[in-house]
Formats: C-alpha cells, sequence, structure tokens
C-alpha cells in the first residue's frame, strides 16, 4: 500500500474510534475519493514533502500548520459538502484544505490574514490545476461579505467565541465547523448549524489544538 492510500486507512480508522463523539463512524465516499485526489506533497514546503502522508500537522512558515490529515477530514464531513455548495475557508494557510473542499464543492473562497501564505497557496493551487478556488489577504474574523450567503463556512485557527460576522454570513440551514477556545490552550471543535431564525445550534465534537485566529 503506498503512503497515500495508508494515511487514508489511518483516518478511517480514526473515524471509527472517534465515532462516539462525532457521529462520524466512517468518511463518506465523496470525502474519501476527495481526500485520494488531492496531493498533500503539493502543499506542504518541500523539505517536509517526506513527511506528507504523516498523520499529523506540519509546520509552514510564519507560525502556522498544515493540518493533521484526520482532522482535514473530520471537518470536511462535518460540514456535509455538496456538489453545488459554495463554501468559505478562514484560514487558507497551505492551500491544502481549500483543494479538498474544492473536489466536493461548486467554490470556495478563502482568507488568509499572512499575504506570503496566500501566495504560497494560490501558486500550489494553480500548479494543481484547482481552478474552483478564489483567495483573499483580510481578516478572516469579517469573512467575505460579498459571497454571502455560504452553505458552509470552515474556519482552521481558534478563537474563543463564534465571529459574529461568519453567522451573518452563514446561510439559514448552512453549517459552520470551527475550534473555540482560547490560543494554546484547552480548544473544542464544534459545529455550528444556523436556524431558520437567524439562530444557531452549537455541537460539541472533539478536543483539538489550532493556532489562533488573528485579526478582529
Amino acid at each position: 500500500m503506498d503512503a497515500h492510500k495508508a494515511l487514508i486507512a489511518q483516518i478511517e480508522a480514526e473515524m471509527r474510534a472517534t465515532a462516539g463523539w462525532t457521529g462520524r463512524p466512517h468518511l463518506a465516499p465523496r470525502v474519501r475519493a476527495a481526500l485520494l485526489a488531492v496531493r498533500r506533497e503539493a502543499f506542504v514546503p518541500p523539505a517536509l514533502r517526506a513527511e506528507a502522508y504523516a498523520n499529523h500537522p506540519l509546520r509552514i512558515g510564519h507560525g502556522q500548520t498544515i493540518s493533521q490529515p484526520f482532522i482535514v477530514a473530520l471537518m470536511t464531513e462535518l460540514l456535509d459538502p455538496m456538489p453545488d455548495h459554495v463554501v468559505l475557508e478562514i484560514g487558507t494557510g497551505s492551500g491544502y484544505q481549500a483543494a479538498v473542499l474544492a473536489a466536493l464543492v461548486h467554490h470556495v473562497y478563502s482568507v488568509e490574514v499572512i499575504p506570503a501564505l496566500s501566495a504560497q497557496a494560490q501558486t500550489a493551487l494553480t500548479r494543481e490545476g484547482v481552478g474552483n478556488v478564489t483567495l483573499r489577504i483580510g481578516d478572516g474574523a469579517v469573512g467575505w461579505p460579498e459571497h454571502a450567503p455560504y452553505d458552509g463556512i470552515i474556519v482552521t485557527a481558534a478563537g474563543p467565541t463564534v465571529p459574529p460576522a461568519l453567522i451573518a454570513q452563514l446561510r439559514p440551514g448552512g453549517r459552520m465547523v470551527l475550534p473555540l477556545g482560547e490560543p494554546f490552550g484547552d480548544q473544542m471543535l464544534t459545529l455550528i448549524v444556523k436556524n431558520a431564525d437567524g439562530n444557531f445550534t452549537r455541537r460539541d465534537i472533539l478536543p483539538v489544538a489550532f493556532v489562533p485566529l488573528t485579526g478582529g
């Protein structure tokens, strides 16, 4: 078994092991196919490409990381992405999560606060032929209102509360997956579902560790 397929097998094993908390005992076939289609080595620094299919985070510079593949898979699963969806990502990072989402939805809009990372992600996405991702440099906490409402929002950095602007930009019935908690403290991967009245329900999923959400 090659490293890419071995990683998917590890992710499937973790899905089974955490199903009591997540409610997701296995990868949906479309999500599994997207994870197999996206080459993770294209989104990590050249010096770390030998570790591209290890099931742990990797540093990508500027104090940021590319998330553990299991967490990328789980967050994608919880979003319930559909082919006609338009999704907002907060924290482009390496571009890997955006590439996985792009294989599953109509379009991904992604905001990154660090210009150098956004540029690197754009280069990687272009090189990999991913054409349905649009990047922007800015404060992720304010979202990207011009393209709202979004069917799903995924946040790849942690803050203590749900940014109100992101709730406002989520369509009724839409889902948001994000880590909530103090920077470098206890954090919880959280699923938000927006109700028709504009309020939302919140469900704790798993303890996690993410870099802090910067900006507003």
